[in-house]
């Protein structure tokens, strides 16, 4: 079993023992529901589990933290495999529930909810099941009954979401702008939001950081299925904090209506505001939008929270907040994986830039993290190198000590007249 599939089987674990880590269910009824199912597991396969595992989970979570959920290190490996008529019938019943998405997406599903293992059932072999039966066509779905709902405690559930913002114009050119931002459920308040250029996970890394160090940690992150959500990055990085990753059903949008609402209240509010003053860099953007964030939002009165503002009702709950006792362990937690297999020159090449590694690790494959500053080496979990870029043309001026097995100038010159 190698590192990767090692962090799969304990983000499994950890999605089991979450619940119980932020006290969101009854203990004895949560456990006996996860007796009376069978669970895929990452490399294991189907299994059920006994509650006193569970329980032992939790007790080596709270005791030594994430990396206590990693199953120990094993010499095989997993293997292709037919799916069996009870594994067939179960994916079908499935599908049945799932008319409405592509089989593609289907297939992606079922890997993220750990039903099967990519590694073990190809996508070709889902797709050759589903038209077997004539499971591949799309209908229509009704759309669920929906009920007003707010937790009534700061921090239990941040909702996370990106809205396109405004254009930039200068100097001839046009820029789209990206808003990334949480809400608390309970108040309504923006642990923080910002602007960027991009939709990339650089920009929620950077979101998700300022928001815990300012507001504190939350129980449960809800968020949609797009790709920045979906990322290891970001479920490592929960896990780690002992915090939930929960994800919309697919094609729900619907269902984080508060941050959606937010977003529409920047459009009708704020914005209009950059029509008469507007501002040519992100930068700019961004202290606008703050100062309107912290003096017209978090200050105006919300119809739902019965005549107070998102300030009032967060401060009013500040003895509940969980605030991180050093900030400075979100560095590390929040680093990029990565996995190379070292040339026989020790080097690799990583995001088309090439990097030498310490020689040792010449023809291993190795795990790296990545910070925006460096590129670390990392065994068991604790970082013994790093990866130097290589830049060419200073290589070619590097005077490097002459092979035992190079032949002299002398000897080359014996060798001509032989």
């Amino acid at each position: 079993m190698n590192e990767k599939t090692r962090d799969e089987v304990a983000l499994f674990r950890y999605g089991l023992i979450a619940p119980l880590v932020n006290q969101q269910v009854e203990a004895k009824s949560y456990l006996q529901r996860i007796e009376e199912k069978v669970h895929t597991i990452p490399y294991y396969g189907e299994r059920r589990i006994a509650a006193k595992t569970v329980q032992e989970w939790l007790r080596h979570y709270r005791r030594d933290g994430f990396d206590a959920l990693k199953p120990k290190k094993r010499a095989d490996r997993g293997i292709s495999r037919r799916l069996s008529a009870d594994e067939q019938d179960h994916l079908l019943e499935k599908r049945k529930k799932s008319l409405h998405m592509p089989v593609s997406v289907f297939y992606e599903q079922l890997i993220e909810q750990g039903e099967i293992n990519k590694n073990e059932v190809s996508y070709s072999t889902i797709n050759r099941l589903v038209k077997k039966h004539n499971l591949t066509g799309k209908h229509r779905v009704s759309m669920k009954e929906r009920k007003r709902f707010a937790h009534d405690q700061v921090n239990v559930l941040w909702q996370a979401d990106l809205s396109h913002g405004p254009y930039l114009s200068a100097q001839g050119k046009s820029r789209k702008t990206f808003l990334i931002a949480y809400i608390d459920d309970c108040s309504r308040l923006v642990p923080y939001g910002q602007f960027f250029t991009s939709e990339k996970f650089d920009g929620l890394r950077v979101v998700t950081k300022e928001a815990l160090i300012r507001r504190g940690k939350p129980a449960i992150i809800y968020a949609d299925n797009g790709k920045i959500y979906r990322s290891e990055t970001l479920q490592y990085a929960c896990a780690q904090l002992g915090i939930t990753l929960a994800h919309t059903q697919p094609y729900d949008p619907q269902s984080k209506g508060k941050i959606e609402r937010f977003f529409k209240t920047v459009q009708t509010r704020f914005y209009p505001l950059l029509q008469s003053d507007p501002v040519e860099t992100v930068d700019e953007l961004n202290i606008r939008f703050w100062h309107w964030l912290e003096t017209d939002y978090h200050r105006r009165v919300h119809a739902s929270l019965d005549g107070r503002t998102p300030h009032e009702v967060f401060q009013s709950q500040l003895d509940q907040v969980v605030f991180l006792e050093d900030p400075e362990i979100l560095d590390p937690v929040f680093m990029k994986r990565e996995q190379r297999k070292v040339k026989v020159d020790s080097t690799i090449t990583l995001d088309k830039k090439l990097y030498e590694v310490p020689q040792r690790f010449i023809g291993q494959s190795i795990d790296l993290r990545l910070d925006g500053k460096g590129v670390y080496i990392y065994e068991e979990d604790q970082r013994v190198g790093e990866a130097i870029p290589v830049h060419l043309h200073d290589n070619a001026h590097v005077k490097r000590s002459r092979s035992p097995f190079q032949p002299t100038l002398e000897e080359k010159e014996d060798t001509r007249h032989v």
